[in-house]
């Protein structure tokens, strides 16, 4: 069985982790294969927006832990799972996460680095470390930005599971719907996204990546209006204004 599956359907690239028996655990197979469908759905041309899914009733269960209780790596070295969620934050292309089923630990932040993250109102997610006498060390440089530190302590602390609504609520993912709603909900935010210019939409991700992060208000004024500037006088700009001028779609989006 492979670990992950890659297809190409009208625009959209979709990586779906295909181990369910295994619970999509962050195996090295699982991991390497994830890491090798980002890439090429950010290299490949027929992709303008990537969805991220599992199969089963797991989206994620975290790290494999057969595997951690063995693995050994060099000082200072990354672990593979980190790379692959610098891959899916620096995409240019955005990632959706179909989030199939339950998401805890390493499977949460998973859920958590994609740009919008939809599950349905069944899925459980929780950062589970503490009860197996860990910590959700790596997870919290994603998670917690995104939540209130009362949040945080009370999910970190307890190793609770929530189900997604709550996980909503708290900002983990997007967006809870019910269990036959899914599919619907992913591909009307697909279709909004496709509206938008690749270039633009790339744009879009590096400000939420970096104007977060300066401490000086003037120099973030300065970097924005270099980059709205540069993109109004892009052809992607030219081509929308122009489009949006004569009442048609703009070519990225026909």
């Amino acid at each position: 069985m492979t670990a992950t599956l890659y297809e190409v359907n009208n625009g959209v690239a979709t990586i779906t982790l295909n181990r369910p028996d295994n619970r999509n655990a962050l195996s090295t197979e699982l991991v390497d294969g994830l890491a090798a469908h980002v890439a090429q759905a950010i290299a490949d041309p027929a992709a303008h927006v990537i969805v991220l899914t599992g199969t089963g009733g797991t989206f994620c269960a975290g790290a494999d832990l057969k595997e951690r209780r063995t693995a050994t790596s060099e000082p200072g070295e990354l672990p593979k799972f980190v790379r692959v969620f610098q891959q899916i934050q620096a995409s240019p292309k955005v990632v959706v996460g179909r989030i199939n089923g339950h998401a805890l630990a390493g499977g949460l932040g998973l859920a958590a680095i994609c740009d919008i993250s939809i599950a349905p109102h069944s899925a459980t997610l929780g950062f589970t470390e503490v009860r197996i006498g860990v910590a959700p060390a790596i997870i919290s440089v994603i998670c917690l930005p995104k939540l209130r530190v009362a949040d945080a302590a009370e999910l970190f602390l307890t190793g609770e599971r929530v189900g997604a609504a709550r996980a909503a609520e708290v900002g983990l993912i997007t967006k809870a719907v019910p269990d036959d709603q899914l599919d619907a909900a992913v591909a009307e935010v697909v279709a909004k996204i496709r509206l938008g210019g690749p270039i633009a939409l790339a744009k879009s991700k590096e400000l939420l990546a970096k104007v977060p992060a300066f401490t000086d208000q003037t120099a973030a004024y300065h970097w924005t209006s270099e980059m709205s500037a540069a993109l109004f006088a892009s052809d992607e700009g030219v081509e929308g204004m122009t489009a949006f001028s004569q009442k048609r779609k703009p070519r990225w989006a026909e």
